[in-house]
């Protein structure tokens, strides 16, 4: 039996049935949560009820904030300061005792990338088929460990091996945060949460920067390789934290009494997007694929990571072009890091706070990036030294568009293949973009970089006219949905979405559905 043909009878199936009323092939086709909540005997009457107790939710909620948020941001933080180690590195000696140029280090920055778009999909595939969060924490114990080693390399070959390797076990970690957020938040309460988490990029800025500054007092032993002995130290130690902490999802998760289980299945009813489902469908990855909306938001992610891809690997080095302290070059960078958290937080408020506003903050949060970057360039540099600063510092507001765009995948895509892939899509032009990024800022153009400004300003521009053609589609689809609602004499309520039974159905096969925007 196909995929379609089971999911056709389970969702013939009434909605009070129980498990041992279906077939194996029709259990298989059933979302994970829908079998919980048969087992357990939770009638959606009875979800209803608990979907109503407000004070019950909002402690529930605060509860799964207590456990996932700061393992979710810590992880973030490390995963910032770590990547970053290499530019940190590059204001002391790592140039003069590996014997890199600036072109190996261009390459070392898209050599990270490369790695990472190599192993996102199978460490997606392997995070469905298993457990997420031993996946996740596994890796986050590698990647500590290899960037130990690092400190041990000698030339170009052992740092491109290394960064190689980082890349690799770094690769899954936003995909599967995002899946994680997805799974145990309601869509109006995603973006912010995955706010709080990639906010703690610009966190990792000020505390890399701040660690960097205080690595950078020692004399008996190599700055760089100190940076990536103690950072590596602590990332294989909070590794093994999140081991013990971070649950693999809502149904195993030991915290959580049956009762919260089941809120948290009748909350993630709420979307139509499924909550869990082991099973790898093929013909949802074949409709991902075919999806505009994945293309649209692909196209997006590219654009954006191009002029992630520049800044992070050469702001420090712009900076190193004001001022000729190493340590005053770190310190001047640390700012920048406090504006990131500043814009992500704001616009994913924004974007979780007023209802279908999130393509509107994508475009509002890529204006101070069009401006930082027009100061970089133009400003003269030995007059206007503080208006330069301000536009590095400014520049970092399109990650608020990157969080919403990366996040609208997992929001936005009903049936838990076609997230994954999509997800898994939308990740791979952000390692595209992050590895094309470096090269259009030329050693030769050195400090302001014009082809790379030009480069920045030409994305952004585009990325308006994606946001605007991305928000037309998705509001053509609701209507059309909703049209066809109207001519039957449906009306949706959130008492369908609880009663629907689970059949595991993408955003094109359920026509309840509807998209945020």
């Amino acid at each position: 039996m196909d995929d379609k043909a089971e999911k056709s009878d389970a969702i013939q199936t009434t909605p009070n049935s129980k498990v041992d009323d279906f077939e194996i092939g029709e259990i298989s086709s059933l979302d994970e949560a829908d079998i919980f909540l048969r087992e357990h005997n939770f009638t959606h009457e009875y979800i209803q009820e608990l979907l109503v107790d407000k004070e019950l939710n909002k402690k529930l909620v605060r509860k799964i904030d207590l456990i996932l948020l700061p393992m979710l941001a810590g992880t973030y933080v490390l995963q910032y300061v770590d990547k970053s180690a290499l530019a940190y590195s590059a204001v002391f000696d790592l140039f003069t005792d590996t014997g890199i140029s600036n072109d190996q280090y261009s390459w070392l920055a898209s050599i990270f990338y490369f790695a990472y778009l190599a192993a996102e999909y199978p460490w997606s595939y392997l995070a469905q088929r298993t457990r997420m969060a031993k996946v996740v924490s596994g890796c986050v114990i590698s990647w500590g460990a290899i960037l130990m080693i690092t400190a041990a390399c000698q030339n170009f070959a052992g740092l491109s091996i290394c960064r190689f390797l980082l890349g690799v076990f770094e690769a899954p970690i936003t995909p599967c945060f995002m899946m994680i957020v997805s799974m145990w938040y309601t869509r109006q309460e995603q973006p912010f949460r995955a706010g709080v988490f990639y906010s703690c990029n610009g966190v990792g800025s000020m505390v890399g920067g701040l660690v960097t500054y205080a690595i950078g007092q020692m004399h008996s032993f190599p700055v760089w390789r100190a940076i990536f002995l103690i950072c590596g130290g602590v990332t294989v130690a909070w590794g093994f934290l999140m081991l013990y902490i971070l649950p693999d999802d809502i149904l195993s998760a030991k915290r959580f009494s049956l009762q919260d289980k089941a809120v948290l299945v009748g909350r993630g009813k709420l979307g139509r997007t499924g909550i869990l489902n082991r099973k790898i469908k093929w013909y949802q990855i074949k409709e991902a694929l075919l999806d505009p909306q994945v293309w649209l938001l692909t196209l997006f992610m590219l654009l954006n990571e191009v002029i992630n891809g520049g800044i992070a690997s050469f702001g420090k080095l712009i900076i190193k072009g004001l001022v000729k302290d190493p340590l005053l070059t770190t310190v001047l960078g640390i700012p920048q890091g406090a504006f990131q958290v500043f814009w992500v937080l704001s616009g994913t408020w924004l974007a979780s706070r007023i209802r279908n506003f999130r393509t509107v903050v994508m475009v509002m949060y890529l204006l101070p990036t069009v401006l930082g970057i027009c100061l970089i360039w133009k400003l003269n540099r030995a007059k206007h030294l503080i208006g330069v600063l301000f536009g590095y510092y400014i520049v970092g507001s399109y990650v608020t568009s990157l969080v919403l765009a990366l996040q609208m995948p997992s929001t936005n895509l009903g049936g838990y293949t076609k997230r994954v892939t999509g997800v898994a899509v939308v990740f791979m032009a952000y390692c595209t973009g992050n590895i094309i990024g470096p090269h259009a800022f030329l050693s030769s153009e050195s400090p302001t970089y014009p082809t790379g400004c030009i480069l920045i300003l030409s994305c952004s521009a585009t990325q308006v006219v994606i946001s605007i053609t991305l928000r037309f589609l998705l509001v053509r689809r609701n209507k059309s949905r909703d049209a066809a609602a109207a001519a039957r004499g449906i009306t949706e309520t959130e008492e369908h979405a609880i009663e629907e039974v689970g059949g595991d159905l993408t955003d094109f096969e359920n026509p309840h559905f509807r998209y945020v925007y």
